[in-house]
């Protein structure tokens, strides 16, 4: 059996960057090939699409997780890896995005609009794209960046013209039968409706769709009954219908209390779109007429609905009265309403560049650490968080890059001037260290003498184990003194006397 589900809670997780590649260049006759790792590879957005073939979220209930690819690490011999491929999921049309508290992320109304739920993690530079003229051949390369990961609720609202508003068994879906090709279930008892139906209506040269939804009854507003799955279908109606049962047996109801009624539980609905459905034009429609009870009646309480200031029609869903009257009224509020809507105006894409002194980051006390294991300061920054993710902390080098890169950032001059002191616990992102400030800056900025030299090393360049190698001049001069001292023959050069054609040199 088909099922309507008009709200689901996806779990989204965005593929993570692939990692750059530490590779240096080793071929025959070529010496010092030099740095040859390639760039990580992106992964892949989780992308909400806006579809109009889609009509309900009954996929994602079944499966509620969406998960992209990772991007290939980078290879030798300057290889990049390959780009993971985007997730597109389809949503129906109407379809609003929010977080888990209730926040509005996005509003797919329009069919093909794109919602990035989460981005995927970039790719890490390879050693090739990170060598430099201080740093020709470096032993390190970036890691991939972690693919984002959140929780999304996806909530259906219908995109119709007309919302049909009415107590349970007040022949909503009667009406709506009788206007359209569409067929909701009809039976006598309450809460008929359980999802929303919608049908498209014609009247004159005009077109428009009528949204059948959940009775609604008092205490919607707070999630009594049905109520809350009823109003968030009429947030973008731009004409509500009142639809009254003038032949109810409950002595406590007529017409003017079940308006009453209504208007007060859309007074007390605060929309998640911001709209207010207090200015929405109404339309009273007095149904069940071919019923005698119900005919007189509404004579009796006409006078009491007119003075709402609303149109009133009295109709009959089974004897087919009123309907042609009632419809052109809708035709003729809906395009009013159609004239009056804003026009729709694409979407800018809106620059906001940094300020020029926008350092990118704040240095903040730390104040969940116990203050008797020390101060600490907690750096933030969307930079210092994102090389934090992209270092190997088991490779020293990468370490002193990254040491490099926070340093020209000015992050140990924050740190001076916040107060902290060499030894200091700093968190960046999910890593903390003990901060030794080895700066210029830095060093200067604590008052301490400054020394120069190099952070991080790199095992290729450690002389450790190995004997001192002499300079070129000296093992020039070696050379030289050697071959001063030998002959000819033990030079490997032919004497002009073995050739028996030539004179020596020292023959007078």
């Amino acid at each position: 059996m088909a099922r309507f589900v008009d709200r689901v809670t996806l779990h989204v997780t965005a593929g993570s960057g692939g990692h750059g590649c530490a590779s240096i260049r080793r071929e025959k006759f070529v010496p010092l090939g030099g740095p040859d790792g390639g760039n990580g590879g992106r992964g892949g957005d989780v992308v909400l699409v806006a579809d109009p073939g889609v009509h309900t979220l009954l996929d994602f209930h079944h499966r509620p997780h969406a998960v992209a690819g990772n991007g290939r690490p980078g290879m030798g011999a300057f290889r990049n890896g390959a780009n993971a491929e985007d997730v597109e999921l389809a949503v129906p049309e109407g379809t609003v995005v929010m977080s888990p508290d209730g926040e509005v992320l996005g509003d797919l109304n329009v069919p093909g609009m794109r919602f990035v739920a989460v981005a995927g993690g970039r790719g890490g530079l390879g050693n090739a794209a990170l060598a430099g003229p201080t740093r020709k051949a470096p032993g390190f390369a970036l890691l991939g960046e972690p693919g984002d990961s959140r929780d999304l609720v996806l909530e259906l609202r219908s995109m119709a013209d007309v919302g049909l508003l009415g107590f349970p068994s007040a022949g909503k879906s009667s009406l709506v039968s009788a206007l359209s090709a569409a067929r909701p279930k009809i039976a006598d008892y309450p809460f008929t409706t359980l999802t929303p139906h919608l049908g498209v209506v014609s009247a004159g040269d005009t077109t428009f769709t009528v949204a059948d939804v959940p009775g609604l009854i008092p205490g919607a507003s707070g999630g009594k009954g049905l109520g809350l799955d009823f109003l968030r279908h009429i947030e973008r109606c731009s004409v509500l219908v009142h639809v009254v049962d003038c032949a109810t047996f409950e002595t406590d109801r007529d017409p003017v209390s079940d308006i009453r009624a209504l208007e007060a539980e859309l007074a007390a609905y605060t929309p998640a779109l911001g709209t207010d459905l207090s200015e929405r034009p109404r339309i009273v429609a007095l149904n069940k007429m071919d019923v005698p009870d119900a005919a007189d009646l509404a004579e009796l309480v006409r006078p009491d609905v007119e003075a709402f200031g609303w149109p009133v029609v009295e109709i009959s869903t089974a004897a087919h009265t009123g309907l042609r009257e009632l419809t052109f009224l809708m035709a003729g509020a809906v395009e009013e309403a159609r004239r009056t809507a804003l026009v729709t105006v694409p979407p800018r894409v809106v620059l906001r560049p940094k300020a020029v002194d926008d350092a990118g980051f704040t240095v903040v006390a730390d104040t969940s650490v116990d203050p008797v294991e020390g101060p600490a300061w907690l750096v933030r920054g969307e930079k210092p968080e994102r090389w934090v993710r992209q270092t190997d902390f088991a490779n020293d080098e990468a370490v002193g890059y990254l040491a490099d890169r926070l340093a020209k950032l000015g992050v140990e001059e924050a740190l001076a001037e916040a107060g902290a002191s060499a030894g200091d616990m700093v968190t960046i992102g999910v890593h903390t260290f003990d901060w030794e400030p080895s700066t210029p800056a830095g060093v200067a900025a604590l008052g301490g003498p400054v020394q120069s030299g190099n952070r991080g090393t790199d095992a290729r360049l450690d002389n450790v184990g190995r004997a001192e190698r002499s300079s070129a001049a000296e093992r020039k001069a070696a050379r030289s003194e050697r071959r001063r001292h030998r002959d000819d023959t033990e030079l490997g050069v032919a004497s002009w006397a073995d050739g028996g054609d030539s004179y020596g040199w020292d023959e007078e």
